[in-house]
């Protein structure tokens, strides 16, 4: 008789990983990203528990994305009130705040339940090739 292995909650390891935005796919660079976050990289994946690992990601400004959607895509932010819907190109966005734009394409990989703010939690995005997480030693993860 063989039995399931279960994860327990004190068991989990969590690693950093470092990733590299520069010149990565903005839509196959959030997949990644979520999967780190998820565990699902691991061999004791459980979709109950959140056993994922700490990204950082850097150069977030230096992302490509294919096709027109610089102008095409927009990001919709809306306040409640008649004539409160603002729309933003990606063009735009890319240029004032890069790290928004790998967060909320991370975000929309992510399922859409209590444990995603979570995992969000663990994702560190900026802008530049600076960040202030050296101390704990991050793995460079190499994007496929």
């Amino acid at each position: 008789m063989q039995k399931t292995y279960a994860l327990k909650a004190s068991e989990i390891q969590r690693d950093w990983w470092l990733v590299d935005a520069e010149g990565q796919t903005l839509g196959r660079l959030a997949t990644q990203v979520a999967t780190l976050l998820r565990g699902k990289h691991k061999p004791a994946f459980a979709t109950h528990l959140d056993n994922g690992d700490f990204v950082v990601v850097v150069n977030a400004e230096k992302i490509k994305v294919t096709g027109n959607k610089l102008d095409d895509k927009m990001y919709y932010a809306y306040s409640g009130y008649p004539g409160g819907l603002r729309e933003t190109p990606l063009r735009t966005m890319l240029a004032k705040h890069p790290d928004r734009v790998i967060t909320r394409a991370v975000k929309g990989m992510l399922p859409d339940n209590r444990m995603s703010h979570k995992l969000m939690g663990k994702l560190k995005v900026y802008r530049g090739n600076n960040h202030p997480h050296h101390a704990q030693n991050p793995k460079i993860w190499k994007a496929k």
